[in-house]
């Protein structure tokens, strides 16, 4: 065998500079060569955002999306795979306000960082397609697609009630809202009330929910998003406040129980608490009750068992169907998420308002009644629902049953124009507005005489002016900028200012997959022809954290822009894997609090980037959390080698030719040529079928590991053993194995064949050559492999049992013990157990 070493710092440079040289994984948008007769494969995985070095999840996540797309090039696609940074947000511009070093500065260092490990790890992108989004040239068209939202109606400004977050001086979405507390920084968060600037996602619901049937996503990620909208169907009721003229709508799914509405309950964050509060009795426990709400969870808010709190507002409104006054509270138990942040409460026929009603000494009265005759129970809400209930103590439509009695009340509010049918969402309208420095510049000016006016898109990009302090102070930072702030208004040409607020970064990251399609084209945010060559993207790969957020507003954005005309999809995303994390040695999630961070850079400086990468997906199921183990890493840098150092025994040398045919199957193998044959075409099938859609990148890996085991045992069998089979078994795993150690794969490849790897087409297994008529069967004594012998395909479970037992090996280890029980996993192995 070779005594020459495995080195990576010299194999994987030399693959990077030619791959780099020759621009070899861009692909154009010449329809010509779309036409060609090639099927498209978009790979994409979601972009990185550029704070420090990139991490081990980096490249996992990387490095899963490269095996795809070597897999998908091999088979005979047209593969795009291109590369960007989300380089907007709060990380970059907390660190400015540290230390007075422009966002722009720290966040291209990272993207820099970011390069350098991407190829340094030989990660297979398309560099031509490149971008970032604080680069004007990207936030350009992000300003354009925002005016367009304007232009249908879809973007608009209200005030409204917020989550302000005091650290950060700026408002928080409600999904960034965890625990009550700043989902960055960690701070309580706080109500205010403010202009705010709104993207009406809510106008999609229905077809966000709907077309989640047409996609190829984990059952688990669409059940989140279902859960997010949440689709009820009821009425939608008026509560009328006398003494101010205010009608308050709720949602009810129940209006069969309208009757027994004994009091009105509205959520801390309803814009109209403080109002109703103003001048009463309650203003200051009001106030403070709202900010402490904050500190807890809606799922804790929520909780059935948690003992209901709440202050009165001093305030009444009429029930609709009985006329009567009954008071409204303000209570953490609802949620603003739910209908329109305030519930009509059936003390009778709901446990929680159950509970606030015993703790506050509030009438209860039933109005839904079994359907035997009995009472409803006095000591417990009675929430049973079903066809069979009537009503009771409910006026003319006492008696009917529950299905039919909510139907007659329904169409009684609707003509006395006091409610109608409805159907709910839990799914609110998308706030966009930060008061933050390092963002997109939201492109509106007002105007004294013409109010709000957008800036013309030949205007475009409203660029990000530079600032001396980037502390937001209760307003955004560019309020500061007086030369940028004050400007002419587009109508008039009289004096305006300049909107002052920045869009949430998650507007960025909504589009960029449809940018990447087109990137270099500087008259339009994309052709709409190079679209409907791409899109939709035919693999995204993401962690699960993304799952409501992210992916609902791309298929918001995608949704609206077809709507317009744009583009031809409906959805941007046609599959979705979402891959697990990669935990720290203790098994524990890494962070540096707890001293766990594994980075990536010093494990590619000593074992290789195709080590890690390889070591990333062998490590377990790869849409599951694993630990690192840096001792599991070196047995995969051990494979790596033993690939290596075979190829380099079995290479031609330097005075022959190259064996052009090595990956070419011999013809007519036999014996033990024909068993390792066979072995290469078993390790074909496997990695395929796990490539194919399954993504067992941790089972294709471990078969290529058996494959090259194989090989070595031939060699140790017959040393002077047919050179042409064993050239064909190890170019067979060396172009299986390029997918997840590109660089290895590639020179073991070109050493035997004298080709490129990548050039070549995806091996096929051979039918005839899967079908063994015997097979090695492995023999193990407590687990340990002892023997191997050759066994009949097929063969009964006492035969291999008889076959195992007779095996020199196994009755070395045997002899003069107590035999507990034998395991036989057919056409595989027998375990003997004794003691």
């Amino acid at each position: 065998m070779s005594e020459r070493r495995y080195d990576p710092k010299t194999i994987e440079p030399k693959w990077q500079q030619v791959w780099a040289d020759e621009h070899t994984w861009e692909v154009s948008n010449d329809p010509a060569a779309a036409a060609a007769g090639h099927p498209k494969s978009y790979v994409l995985e979601m972009l990185p955002y550029p704070s420090g070095e990139p991490h081990i999840g980096h490249l996992k996540n990387y490095s899963l999306g490269d095996a795809i797309a070597h897999f998908h090039r091999r088979t005979g696609h047209r593969v795009l795979h291109p590369m960007g940074y989300d380089a907007f947000g709060l990380p970059a511009e907390n660190h400015a306000i540290r230390t007075g070093v422009h966002p722009r500065k720290s966040t291209d260092e990272s993207i820099a960082a970011f390069q350098r490990a991407f190829r340094s790890w030989g990660i297979s992108i398309d560099w031509s397609r490149e971008f970032a989004t604080h680069e004007p040239t990207y936030y350009r068209w992000t300003q354009w697609i925002f005016l367009k939202l304007l232009e249908r109606g879809l973007a608009y400004r209200k005030e409204a009630a917020v989550n302000w977050c005091p650290n950060d001086q700026t408002v928080l979405a409600n999904e960034q809202v965890i625990d009550g507390r700043c989902e960055r920084c960690g701070h309580e968060v706080e109500v205010r009330q403010l202009e705010q600037w709104f993207l009406r996602i809510t106008d999609y619901a229905d077809r966000l929910l709907d077309d989640l049937d047409t996609i190829d996503w984990p059952e688990h990620v669409k059940a989140m998003q279902r859960n997010w909208i949440g689709r009820s169907i009821g009425a939608e009721v008026t509560f009328r406040n006398e003494e101010l003229g205010i009608d308050y709508p709720v949602f009810t799914t129940r209006p069969d129980t309208l009757f027994g509405a004994t009091f009105f309950v509205m959520a801390p964050e309803h814009p109209d608490v403080f109002r109703l509060a103003a001048g009463t009795d309650y203003e200051q426990q009001v106030h403070e009750y709202v900010n402490r709400s904050l500190s807890e969870s809606a799922e804790e808010r929520g909780a059935t068992e948690k003992p209901k709190t709440g202050v009165p507002l001093g305030r009444t409104v009429t029930n609709p169907v009985t006329g009567e006054q009954i008071p409204m509270f303000v209570a953490d138990y609802v949620l603003m998420e739910y209908g329109t942040g305030a519930i009509m409460a059936v003390p009778a026929h709901d446990e929680r308002d159950f509970a606030f009603a015993q703790a506050f000494g509030l009438p209860i009265r039933h109005v839904i009644a079994p359907a035997d005759g009995q009472e409803p129970p006095d000591d417990r809400a009675f929430v049973a629902h079903g066809e069979t209930e009537r009503l009771i103590n409910s006026g003319e439509f006492t008696g009917l049953g529950a299905v039919e009695g909510k139907e007659a009340i329904i169409a009684w509010l609707e003509r006395r124009g006091i409610g109608h049918a409805s159907v709910n969402y839990r799914l609110r309208d998308w706030l966009v507005s930060r008061q933050r420095y390092w963002g997109c510049p939201i492109p509106v000016v007002y105007c004294e005489r013409d109010g709000m006016v957008p800036v013309p898109e030949s205007e475009l990009p409203v660029e990000l002016p530079d600032v001396e302090d980037y502390q937001p102070r209760g307003r955004s930072p560019l309020a500061a900028a007086e030369d940028w702030v004050n400007t002419t208004c587009p109508i008039c040409g009289g004096p305006a200012l300049r909107e002052t607020d920045t869009m949430d970064t998650f507007v960025d990251s909504s589009w960029y997959f449809l940018r990447y399609c087109d990137a270099r084209n500087d008259e339009a945010a994309w052709d709409r022809e190079v679209l409907r060559a791409w899109m939709p993207a035919d693999q995204y790969i993401g962690g699960i954290e993304h799952a409501i957020l992210h992916l609902m507003y791309a298929r918001f954005f995608v949704k609206a822009l077809a709507d317009m005309e744009l583009l031809d999809v409906q959805e941007p995303f046609a599959a979705l894997f979402t891959q697990g994390m990669i935990l720290g040695p203790d098994g524990g999630k890494m962070s540096k609090s707890a001293g766990n961070v594994v980075s990536p850079a010093p494990i590619v400086e000593r074992y290789g980037a195709d080590a890690a990468r390889c070591y990333a997906l062998f490590i377990g199921p790869p849409d599951q959390d694993a630990a690192w183990s840096e001792k599991s890493l070196e047995g995969v840098h051990r494979f790596l080698a033993r690939l290596w150092r075979v190829g380099d025994e079995l290479a031609p040398g330097p005075d022959e030719a190259p064996a052009t045919n090595a990956a070419r199957q011999p013809p007519s193998p036999e014996g033990d040529a024909l068993a390792l044959v066979r072995k290469a075409n078993w390790a074909i099938d496997k990695v395929t079928g796990d490539m194919s859609g399954r993504f067992a990148f941790n089972t294709a890996i471990a078969a290529i590991m058996e494959l090259v085991n194989e090989i070595y045992r031939d060699i140790d069998r017959n040393p002077d053993g047919d050179t042409a089979t064993r050239r064909f078994a190890i170019a067979t795993a060396a172009s299986l194995v390029f997918p997840f150690a590109p660089h290895v794969g590639a020179e073991v490849y070109e050493r035997l064949t004298g080709r490129r790897v990548w050039e070549q087409p995806w091996p096929d297994a051979d039918p005839d050559m899967l079908q063994a008529d015997t097979f090695e069967l492995v023999c193990q004594v407590n687990g340990k492999v002892r023997d191997r012998v050759t066994a009949p395909s097929g063969g009964a479970r006492e035969e291999l049992e008889r076959l195992c037992l007779d095996a020199r090996g196994v009755q070395a280890h045997v002899d003069g013990h107590q035999l507990v029980k034998v395991i036989v996993v057919p056409d595989k192995l027998v375990n003997v157990v004794v003691r």
